[in-house]
């Protein structure tokens, strides 16, 4: 049997999150699109995964599965996804209301859209926490004050009172991790939270993120393109191509040995302290599979520069490449033939 291949560094008895051959199919096209195809992965409280690939690869489409933030009528889930104890896809309207924001909450690459431009945001985390926690609205702003002292936006009193068109983009972002904070989830899920922002203001939330998630014990699921912020936030990185998970393991293996041809272009293709001046990066050739049309075997196979014919033959088999780092390339197991 084919053995999934799974981001995880925990059992089932101690996961607070538990994916099990989730799948995602997007429906109302001429044939259904399988966005996820049979991802596992598990975490424990306190972790951080990075999942990293290019966009399309199913990186944010896992992370709204887990919030069942997808159009259910175009949209059909399958798998085993537990969070905290709760059978995420079985949830009733009230006990998802309760989930999202209680159990799991989520931070969005972009807070201009995230956060309602009509109110002032101070009312909007304090709504948050009054819908959730049945306090009153006294007690909201207090608990919205204090995690704006929490996330380090300067003069937090004065600012409560804030539009988000009054405040910087980085400021916008501080107060959206403020907001996802509101109702003391225990899981943190962040879609590119630092794509719009510069160089300077990415670090700072990057390190807040880092901050944060080891002083509250969160575990965090971290959605990226970029090698360089994998390596900054998470434990273990779950590099993402074609809907499944080709490689996972610790952050410092991934990046020091990558064992898939995917996760070698990634790192190839990036500037680092000894990239030589003048020449030009290497790129990965061809685009993303269409995902209504996948390829037949390995979903890199069309782009990827190692190719024989066991790649075309199926999905490959997981491949432990050392203790805690797996991937699928049939060139790992050391029975493919010769190109």
């Amino acid at each position: 049997m084919n053995a999934p291949l799974r981001a995880t560094g925990s059992t089932a008895s101690d996961a607070l999150i538990e994916v099990r051959d989730l799948t995602v199919d997007f429906l109302g096209g001429r044939k259904p699109v399988r966005a996820v195809g049979g991802v596992d992965f598990s975490i424990r409280a306190g972790e951080a995964l990075a999942l990293l690939g290019e966009s399309g690869s199913g990186k944010s489409v896992t992370l709204r599965a887990l919030m069942r933030l997808l159009p259910e009528s175009r949209t059909r889930i399958a798998g085993h996804l537990r969070v905290d104890g709760h059978d995420v896809l079985s949830l009733k309207r009230k006990a998802l209301s309760a989930y999202r924001g209680g159990t799991v909450a989520m931070i969005f690459q972009d807070p201009g859209l995230a956060l309602d431009p009509v109110y002032r945001i101070g009312d909007q985390i304090a709504e948050a926490v009054m819908r959730h926690e049945g306090v009153s609205r006294a007690a909201g702003r207090a608990r919205a004050l204090e995690l704006f002292e929490r996330v380090h936006i300067p003069s937090p009193a004065r600012r409560l009172d804030a539009y988000p068109h009054e405040m910087s983009g980085g400021m916008r972002q501080r107060a959206m991790i403020a907001l996802a904070l509101a109702c003391r989830p225990k899981v943190l899920l962040a879609d590119e939270p630092t794509t719009a922002l510069d160089a300077t203001v990415q670090i700072q939330i990057l390190l807040l993120l880092r901050e944060l998630q080891r002083d509250l014990g969160l575990a965090v699921i971290f959605v990226t393109h970029d090698v360089g912020v994998a390596v900054q936030v998470a434990d273990r990185v779950a590099v993402m191509y074609g809907g499944h998970l080709v490689e996972v393991g610790a952050s410092g293996e991934v990046i020091g040995r990558p064992a898939h041809p995917y996760t070698q272009g990634l790192l190839a293709s990036r500037i680092t302290p000894d990239s030589p001046k003048g020449v030009r990066l290497a790129t990965i050739p061809g685009s993303p599979p269409d995902l209504a049309d996948p390829p037949p075997g390995c979903p890199f196979e069309p782009r990827c520069g190692l190719v024989v014919p066991a790649c075309r033959e199926g999905l490959p088999a997981r491949v432990a490449v050392a203790p805690g780092h797996a991937a699928r390339c049939v060139r790992l197991d050391g029975t493919a033939p010769a190109a």
